[in-house]
C-alpha cells in the first residue's frame, strides 16, 4: 500500500493490517472522540477550546486526545504553555467525511445498486 494511492480493501486479509485498521475504527466508534475530531476538523484548538466546543471537562478531553494521538489521528504542537491539537493529516478529515456520508446515505435509504450491477455484469 503506497501513501496517497487508493488502497485495496483486499489488503485487509492480512491479519496485522486488519488489526491496525480495526483499532483506528474503534477510535471513531466513540461519540466523544468523534466530536473532538469534528472540532479539530475546523482547525487547531487547545484542550480548553475543545472542551468548550464539545461540552467536556479538560481532563476528559485530555484523556481522549491521548488515545487519538496514540492512534495517529491527532497531533499536538506546543506554543509556550499551551498545546494546540490538530488532525494528523487530511486522511483523518476524509474518514470523518466518509463516515458521515455513509450515515446520511443510509438515513435517506439509498443503496449503491450501480456498483453492484456493474460487478454482476462483469
Amino acid at each position: 500500500m503506497s501513501h496517497g494511492a487508493h488502497s485495496d480493501p483486499a489488503d485487509l486479509l492480512d491479519a496485522g493490517l486488519a488489526r491496525q485498521v480495526a483499532e483506528t475504527m474503534q477510535a471513531l466508534a466513540t461519540p466523544s472522540r468523534l466530536r473532538i475530531l469534528a472540532r479539530l476538523y475546523d482547525g487547531p484548538a487547545s484542550v480548553g477550546e475543545i472542551g468548550e466546543a464539545v461540552g467536556m471537562d479538560g481532563s476528559a478531553v485530555s484523556h481522549q486526545l491521548r488515545i487519538l494521538r496514540h492512534l495517529g489521528l491527532v497531533t499536538g504542537e506546543r506554543e509556550g504553555r499551551r498545546v494546540n491539537y490538530s488532525l494528523h493529516d487530511e486522511h483523518v478529515g476524509q474518514l470523518l467525511e466518509q463516515a458521515m456520508s455513509h450515515v446520511e446515505h443510509l438515513r435517506l435509504g439509498l443503496a449503491d445498486h450501480g456498483r453492484r450491477a456493474l460487478e454482476a455484469s462483469a
